[in-house]
């Protein structure tokens, strides 16, 4: 307790100064899950030395909330999510934004339940699809941040590793197959549904094979399938469901994890090993399809500007991809190769966005790198005890007062 107070205050010292004086800043925070262990660090990033250290079940994966006020930590193995506030709070007023900064903490009590995993952010909503349980939960970000976990339940037909989330009064949820399956292997997804609050069928179910991934832009949902990417779309009030076919002249793969853009129309996802997939929902032929030269690690989206995403290969290679023409626009290496041969949970690096610095987590060093987002050199290197794995970044810039 004494190192995050004295932390606080030294982060307050730090931080503060130039805010006093131009009254107005730009101030991100990182949190920063340990691949081996329930550890979780948070660490301001103009002032590292500024840190927090945070002890959970197990290894976290972290998804920010709505605002970015909260920090939601699954932890899939150990059958728990643990919530952490972040410190920051971005209040916008039109013409600016106010921003206020103070010490992060971790929320008392944790939901349990079986196999949580899938986490997704829509509206002020927050919903946790519990795997092995066959149902999500749903949670309103201002709820989470005064210790109220309960939420609201929606329950599923079958478990499966899938997703639900609310939407315009109703529920948008993966949907699995009801044929057995053998041992305790989880049943595969076969497509994606439209639900009343109270959980039944609207319209009818929207076929999508192996179904994986989501995301939101504007007023379009896709999803992953075997087949195509399965689209929903807010119709006036009505949740209208359809698919985006793969194109014939893609080469063999599909999409499995999709990003958002918040600032256009327009989402970027995986395709498979070594490609990636820029998309249009609204014009034929929708995709636009990406060469890698190596496997894919990670990639992100950059929220200040749109038309750029990040790409990081397996070779150690961070490439700048535009959004607008499907191009990459330049390359730089920054870290060493991280094969993709060996287990999908091995430790590799994870992405962030800052402002105009893109984060990547240097698990096999122990270090966080800061890279500029103009020439994608690095400008800082974090140390980070233990095994730094997944990242997320929280802040933004406004006036303090």
């Amino acid at each position: 307790m004494t190192r995050e107070i004295s932390a606080l205050f030294a982060g307050a010292m730090v931080l503060a100064g130039p805010a006093q004086a131009q009254d107005e800043a730009e101030l991100w925070r990182l949190f920063v899950a340990d691949h081996d262990s329930g550890k979780i660090t948070a660490l301001d990033l103009t002032a590292p030395d500024n840190r927090w250290e945070f002890e959970v079940e197990g290894a976290a994966r972290l998804y920010p909330t709505a605002t970015g006020r909260g920090v939601v930590a699954v932890q899939s193995d150990d059958d728990a999510v643990s919530f952490l506030a972040s410190g920051f709070s971005l209040e916008a007023h039109g013409d600016h934004a106010d921003i206020d900064v103070g010490a992060p903490s971790l929320i008392e009590g944790e939901l349990t339940g079986p196999r949580p995993f899938h986490v997704v952010t829509h509206g002020d909503n927050t919903a946790i699809n519990f795997d092995r349980g066959g149902y999500a939960t749903f949670h309103e970000e201002h709820d989470l941040l005064e210790g109220s976990l309960e939420g609201e339940t929606f329950e599923q037909a079958t478990a499966h590793h899938g997703f639900s989330v609310p939407w315009q009064g109703r529920v948008v949820s993966s949907v699995a197959s009801t044929d057995p399956v053998e041992g305790d292997n989880l049943p595969p997804r076969v497509g994606l549904q439209v639900f009343s609050a109270d959980g039944e069928p609207v319209g009818e179910m929207q076929s999508c094979t192996d179904l994986h991934g989501e995301a939101f832009s504007g007023a379009v949902m896709l999803a992953g399938c075997a087949e195509g990417v399965a689209m929903v779309s807010a119709e006036g009030d009505e949740l209208v469901t359809g698919m985006l076919p793969y194109p014939g002249d893609l080469p063999d793969g599909s999409t499995g994890t999709l990003l958002g853009s918040r600032s256009m129309q327009v989402f970027l996802g995986n395709y498979g090993d070594s490609g990636v997939v820029v998309i249009d929902p609204t014009a034929e032929p929708y995709f636009s399809y990406v060469e890698l030269p190596y496997r894919r690690v990670d990639f992100i989206l950059d929220p200040a500007r749109p038309q750029h995403g990040y790409i990081l290969t397996e070779d150690g290679t961070l490439h700048r991809l535009n959004m607008l023409d499907a191009t990459i626009e330049d390359s730089a290496t920054v870290s060493a190769p991280y094969s993709m041969d060996g287990h999908w949970r091995d430790p590799r690096p994870r992405l962030a966005m800052a402002g105009d610095r893109i984060v990547l987590t240097d698990p096999n060093e122990g270090l966080v790198r800061v890279l500029d987002v103009e020439t994608l050199e690095e400008t800082a290197t974090i140390p980070v005890e233990g095994v730094p794995y997944n990242v997320i970044s929280v802040g933004g810039s406004g006036l303090v007062h």
